[in-house]
Parts: structure tokens; C-alpha cells; sequence
């Protein structure tokens, strides 16, 4: 009996259709009161409408599964991106069904209203699609995925669960990673936002030996190689390599603050994720330190094959935490454990001056060692605030204060630079652009 009850009656809804229909024969029974000879043929139109609804369950219920449903997911997704989610379905019934998808997806996306509504023919096979933008890193599951079916008439529907489950972990955004990547061995960078500098003195690196150019330095014509060959030859040289490259990731409280859903740690990871790739196609060597109140993670600069897997999986479980950073103890560990000049790139945020002057005697010690490049975040919605207009009393004291801390983040960069130390303020989204503007930029200047 309750096999009964799970295979043809659980399944079992009724559609619009047929509550349309229903109401209108009762309609037509309360109207035949007055009108006598309607009763019958109110009553032949409810056996009318049995009928059809006991023909369109039949069709519907007896015999073998007749469609079929998948959902074609990637084991892992990007943060931050849009990720794709197909849903293919075969019509194995001699008639098209009208279809509606019900996929169960993780509950950090809440999306309480998923329905996806198809018609398939019969004998047919369709694919559909959909996207999810994670901004949380971690394990995502997905459930069930339900099919609502009804025939032609649309009297009867009849839910087939698939059993779908599957989890998907949910990683900093190798989709970014890729399109940099591409763009970083075709040397096409500033179709990403990036722009040519002018190379300020002159890498000793040798390439090779060319035929002369116009526009080659003439300092660079190699005389002998010049008689040899009866035409000018220059010397080539390239960027220097294997220079190391630190992101330096802050996990304090600071990073905590949300934009457009994803934490300013997430945009730290995702723009690290990135520079990383983009400094080993350029030769150099990438490294990570992450460290709050506590030193995290610590990977030491390499360019072999592993590193970048090494620093997807320890980016993937970071997470911020809820006390002040300690810089004392990142330049310990710089001092005493990185003892080759290299360029680090600082990813924090301060929201005002005396926040940064706490600090600021240790970040000035690893400038004086290494090449530091700070980078910290505008707030955007203290800039829309600023941009208002102002109506009261309320709309001007709070445009004030937003002006105020915007005047502050200028003030911090002032006060950076007059210590010679690299500063970059940005907004979020466009933080993976400007950083790995300002490491091409600086290889252009031969700074490392």
C-alpha cells in the first residue's frame, strides 16, 4: 500500500487547467438553481471533465519512466563568477510534454523561486541552462532535481525526483585566472585594463643576438657579430627573471567588509590568485604570506610546476578573523626569513589615519629591505553618499561623514607615499587590474 501511495498518488498534482475547468462547472451547478436545464448538462461536463483527467493520469502514470533528467554541474566553481549549470532532458513519450524544473541548489545561493519552464517533443532531447555567482568560498550541495510533467491537456501533473545530489567546492576565481592567463602569453594584457610603460634603465639580462631595428638602442650594436655578418647586430636583452613576488594577505577584522556579497578577503584571493600567474609566465617567482594576530600560511617563492596548485589550495581555506592585525610579527618573519630583495604586495585596508600610523613604523621597516606595494580599498558607497544631493539636515550630516572618511583614505595615501612606500587605492571589482598593472609597471621601471 504505501508503495502504492509513493508511486500514483504522491507524485500526483492537479493542474490550473483543471481548477479552471472545476470552477466552472460548479458555477454552472449554482446557475441551473434558477435554470433548470442546465443541471444536465453541467453534470455531463463534469463527467466530461473525470474522464479527461482519469485519460491524462493514465498516460501520464502507467508504464516504465518515460523521462529522463541530468544535471551536468563542474565539480568546483569560481568565486565571484558566473558558473554554469546545464540541465538536459530526454522525451521518451509518444507526445510532447510541457516541463518544469525545480533544481534544488545550494542554500547559500536562497534562491526560493527557481523554476525553469520548457516544452519537449516527443522522441527529444533539449539542454537548458543556467548560472550561479558564488561569493563565498567552501562546499556548495546540490539535491534533488524535480520535473513537473503534464500532457497536452495539462489536466494532470506528475512530479519525477531525480536523485542528484552532489557537492561542488566553491574556489577563488580560476575563470579570472584563465582569461589572464591567455592574455599573459599572448602579451595582451591591456585588453584587461593594462598599458604599456616606458622602461627606464637597462636590464642586463642577455636574450640574443639580433639584426639591427630602427628604434633599437645603438649603445647595444655588438661589432664584432656587426663585421661577421656585413649589417648591423645588436644585443638583445629581456626583463630579468626569478625575481621573487610576495602577496601579502591581511586576514584581520578589516577584511571583513562586504561588496556586492563577496568580502574584501575574497577580492584579495581572487587579485593574489591572478598576480601569482601572471608573475610565473612573466619568469618571476610567487610566494603567499598570509597572517592576522597570527602568522598563517607561509609559501615560500618558487616558479615550479606545483606552486600555483600549492596556492589555490591554501587560499581556498582562508578566512578572516576577528582580531587586529599584528605587523610587528609579519616583519619578524620577513626579516629573519626572506633575506633576497623582493617586491611585496601588501593587500589590507585602513579606514582612517591613526589606524595607519599603528602600523605604519613596521610597514616602513619592510620598505626600507624590499620593494612594498600597498594595497587598500575605497569604500564605493561612501563615494555614492558623497555624490548626493542634499535635501535636510539628515542628508547633510550624513554626507559630511562620508566625505570625512573619504578625505581620510586620500590623507593615508599622502602619507604612505611621503615615506616612499608604493600605494594603490582602489575599488574592489577593479582591484585584480590595477594590481597587476602596477607589477607590469614595475618591471617596466626595473624597480624589483
Amino acid at each position: 500500500m504505501i508503495a502504492f501511495y509513493k508511486r500514483f498518488l504522491k507524485p500526483l498534482f492537479f493542474g490550473r487547467r483543471f481548477y479552471l475547468l472545476l470552477i466552472s462547472i460548479i458555477l454552472l451547478f449554482i446557475i441551473s438553481y434558477w435554470f433548470s436545464f442546465l443541471f444536465p448538462v453541467a453534470q455531463i461536463f463534469l463527467l466530461f471533465l473525470v474522464g479527461l483527467s482519469l485519460l491524462d493520469y493514465l498516460v501520464l502514470f502507467v508504464g516504465k519512466k518515460r523521462i529522463e533528467s541530468e544535471r551536468i554541474v563542474s565539480s568546483r566553481f569560481s568565486n565571484g563568477d558566473e558558473n554554469k549549470v546545464q540541465i538536459t532532458i530526454s522525451n521518451h513519450y509518444p507526445f510532447p510534454v510541457f516541463a518544469s524544473i525545480v533544481d534544488e541548489v545550494p542554500i547559500q545561493f536562497q534562491k526560493r523561486d527557481f523554476r525553469i519552464r520548457l516544452s519537449v517533443k516527443e522522441g527529444e532531447k533539449i539542454s537548458t541552462a543556467y548560472s550561479l555567482r558564488p561569493v563565498e568560498r567552501g562546499e556548495y550541495f546540490f539535491n534533488d532535481l524535480h520535473l513537473f510533467i503534464r500532457t497536452p491537456l495539462q489536466l494532470v501533473t506528475r512530479r519525477i525526483t531525480q536523485q542528484a545530489e552532489q557537492m561542488v567546492k566553491v574556489l577563488p576565481s580560476y575563470l579570472t585566472l584563465r582569461q589572464y592567463e591567455l592574455k599573459a602569453h599572448s602579451s595582451n594584457l591591456a585588453e584587461a585594463g593594462s598599458k604599456r610603460m616606458r622602461k627606464l634603465g637597462h636590464s642586463l639580462e642577455f636574450e640574443q643576438i639580433k639584426e639591427y631595428v630602427r628604434g633599437d638602442d645603438i649603445r647595444t650594436i655588438h661589432w664584432k657579430a656587426t663585421a661577421r655578418k656585413g649589417q648591423l647586430m645588436v644585443n638583445n636583452y629581456t626583463d630579468e627573471r626569478s625575481q621573487q613576488v610576495y602577496c601579502l594577505i591581511d586576514k584581520g577584522r578589516v577584511m571583513k567588509m562586504p561588496f556586492e556579497g563577496m568580502t574584501l578577503l575574497d577580492y584579495a584571493i581572487n587579485a593574489t590568485l591572478i598576480l601569482s600567474k601572471v608573475a610565473l609566465i612573466k619568469q618571476d617567482k610567487a610566494g603567499l604570506i598570509t597572517f592576522a594576530e597570527q602568522i598563517g600560511n607561509v609559501l615560500p617563492a618558487d616558479r615550479k610546476a606545483a606552486q600555483m596548485s600549492h596556492l589555490l589550495e591554501i587560499l581556498y581555506r582562508q578566512q578572516t578573523k576577528f582580531q587586529e592585525t599584528d605587523f610587528e610579527k609579519l616583519y619578524v618573519l620577513i626579516r629573519t626569513r626572506i633575506t633576497q630583495r623582493s617586491l611585496f604586495i601588501l593587500f589590507t585596508n585602513f579606514e582612517s589615519l591613526s589606524s595607519l600610523q599603528r602600523q605604519l613604523p613596521y610597514i616602513r621597516n619592510i620598505a626600507r629591505q624590499h620593494l612594498l606595494l600597498v594595497v587598500f580599498f575605497e569604500n564605493t558607497e561612501l563615494n555614492q553618499l558623497t555624490g548626493t544631493e542634499v535635501n535636510n539636515m539628515e542628508d547633510l550630516y550624513i554626507k559630511t561623514i562620508a566625505e570625512r572618511f573619504a578625505y581620510e583614505k586620500r590623507l593615508i595615501v599622502k602619507e604612505l607615499q611621503q615615506h616612499g612606500i608604493t600605494t594603490i587605492l582602489t575599488a574592489p571589482q577593479n582591484l585584480t587590474i590595477n594590481t597587476v598593472n602596477k607589477y607590469l609597471e614595475l618591471k617596466a621601471q626595473r624597480a624589483i
